[in-house]
């Protein structure tokens, strides 16, 4: 099985394509001649709703919890701002079928729900020290010694140079 299936059957990308096929969805009850809606609402909606698989196949082809993290906040902002946008929804005139909303919202509550177990398993021995802060498993801060410092490297060993 290829890398890509493999990520394919993980329950969290499932429950995110279908975040992203409930949204292709919702995006059809929104009125065509609400031009507001249409270049907002539904454009903002499309684009989250796309991230979210997206990321998730990107923190899969990674190992270092930095990077992994910096994809799950990247979607954990993608489906808070799905959340919100669905919502806003309700008070909107001329949005038949509303029903549909409170689908969508259940199913990014759901995802909620895979995303944090997800989480969990990222190995937080595998990282580089984000020199920024953001992203350092739990107890490594970005003003400690980076223990890469005193591991010996000269690339002269190990690459040719113009000057030889």
């Amino acid at each position: 099985m290829s890398p890509l299936e493999e990520i394919q059957k993980m329950p969290i990308y499932q429950k995110a394509e279908q975040i992203f096929q409930l949204t292709q969805g919702m995006v059809q009850i929104v009125p065509p001649e609400n031009e507001f809606l249409q270049q907002t609402v539904v454009k903002f909606m499309m684009e989250n709703a796309m991230i979210i698989p997206t990321k998730i196949a990107g923190a899969e082809g990674v190992d270092l919890y930095d990077l992994r993290m910096e994809n799950a906040v990247m979607i954990r902002k993608a489906a808070r701002e799905l959340y919100v946008q669905v919502g806003s929804l309700r008070f909107e005139k001329g949005i038949r079928d509303k029903d549909y909303i409170e689908l969508l919202r259940n199913t990014i509550e759901e995802f909620r729900f895979l995303f944090i177990e997800w989480v969990e398993g990222f190995d937080k021995w595998s990282y580089i020290k984000d020199n920024w802060g953001l992203f350092n498993p739990p107890g490594v801060h970005a003003h400690d010694k980076d223990p890469d410092e005193d591991i010996p490297f000269n690339p002269d060993d190990y690459f040719e140079t113009d000057d030889e």
